[in-house]
């Protein structure tokens, strides 16, 4: 994306390219929020965001993640008072039953919430898990947001996860909004590409939004979401890291994962060739059989198209479309942390290992998604506020 950028992607640009974090001057009104399975914290940054820029403050009550060292990125960047633990510890109650004393404890410290947000794994819905899609464990964790609703009664809901969720074996989805109704809350639900929050990546989520408050009408949000880019182009490659393209490295943070002999020649081969898939056969053997449908993997990118889903195998050739479209290299974490909307000032340590980075950055939820809902979230929330306090004048 070249020449003149619109007022939106420009300011979205400062945002992800500025190393100091923005910070609102004077007496703000306060957005409360929770965020469950937050791990380095992509939904609280978002929201933050749009609060700033709607002229309000967020204030995160309760953040719950079970990876201690990803935690420590949000500790430095959201909040000090994450619990770290599996969620099951703290929300050890049965769905319907009458809160435990770990769960009032609970909801006791968090005290009123606005907002309640969360992207349970959803490593057991998605797709590239051959072995134990829609049937593993882990999806039963999508229904630990609705026991944090019964516990900490937020206004609002926010769950993301992978469109696959809708068919889950055991109906998790469904499980919840029957739930969700029996509590007073408005449900809905929707796939949604978030290139319309300006992510710029093939991606695209399925995101559950429920309200108990009357003047936030979910489908309504939802609408806003979707109707709100318009014919507006997708957001590319070029336009969230040809900046980086030449930066000096600072570390791991800068560098890209090595590369065997076998993919330094087949990151060759792209360049020489000038392409962008590579055919089956410069393929390893177990890509060559068969008609496979993964031409990304092994691919480079194209800077004037968004990049593939961003996940934790960003660093290799052999999970994705992960080459850089300029060097004959996969893109660093900075890069990737950029393509998933993480501004420059956003501190993920200047020792953290390579692992780790590609577990937070590959895992998160792209911030500019919740900036998009968040937005319109706040305003229903200030509007509602404002009728409260009509009311009592009266």
């Amino acid at each position: 994306m070249r020449g003149v950028l619109c007022d939106r992607c420009a300011d979205d640009r400062r945002f992800l390219q500025s190393k100091r974090r923005p910070v609102s001057h004077g007496d703000f009104p306060v957005i409360t929020a929770a965020d469950v399975f937050s791990g380095c914290g992509g939904m609280s940054l978002g929201l933050q965001e749009a609060a700033r820029r709607a002229g309000f403050r967020l204030r995160t009550v309760l953040a719950i993640d079970s990876d201690p060292q990803v935690a420590e990125i949000y500790k430095r960047n959201i909040d000090d008072k994450i619990k770290i633990t599996d969620v099951s510890t703290l929300l050890d109650g049965r769905l319907g039953d009458a809160p435990t004393s770990r769960e009032r404890q609970l909801a006791t410290l968090a005290g009123a919430v606005q907002i309640l947000q969360g992207g349970p794994p959803c490593q057991g819905h998605s797709d590239l898990n051959n072995h134990t899609r829609r049937r593993d464990p882990k999806n039963s964790l999508y229904l630990s947001m609705v026991r944090a609703t019964e516990i900490l009664q937020p206004d609002v809901v926010v769950i993301e996860n992978v469109t696959a969720v809708q068919w889950d074996r055991s109906d998790v989805v469904g499980t919840a909004t029957k739930i969700f109704e029996t509590l007073g809350y408005t449900v809905e639900a929707r796939v949604l590409d978030l290139g319309a929050a300006g992510v710029p990546q093939r991606r695209r989520r399925f995101i559950q939004l429920a309200s108990k408050n009357s003047n936030v009408d979910p489908a309504a949000i939802l609408d806003l979401f979707v109707a709100g880019w318009g014919d507006h182009p997708a957001r590319t490659v070029r336009w969230a890291i040809e900046d980086l393209l030449n930066i000096r490295s600072r570390g791991v943070f800068d560098t890209p994962s090595n590369k065997s002999k076998n993919n330094a020649a087949r990151m060759a081969f792209l360049f020489e060739s000038g392409r962008y898939n590579l055919p089956n056969d410069q393929r390893p053997h177990c890509h060559k059989d068969g008609d496979h449908s993964y031409m990304s993997v092994y691919g480079r990118l194209r800077w004037d198209r968004p990049a593939q889903t961003i996940t934790t195998g960003f660093g290799s050739m052999g999970q994705g479309r992960y080459v850089h479209p300029q060097r004959r290299r996969t893109i660093t974490p900075h890069e990737a942390a950029r393509l998933q909307t993480f501004p420059d000032w956003f501190d993920f340590g200047k020792n953290t290992p390579r692992g780790v980075l590609a577990r937070a950055i590959g895992n998160a939820v792209p911030p500019l998604l919740m900036v998009e809902l968040g937005r319109h979230l706040v305003a229903a929330l200030a509007e509602a506020a404002q009728a409260t306090v009509k009311r009592k004048r009266v």
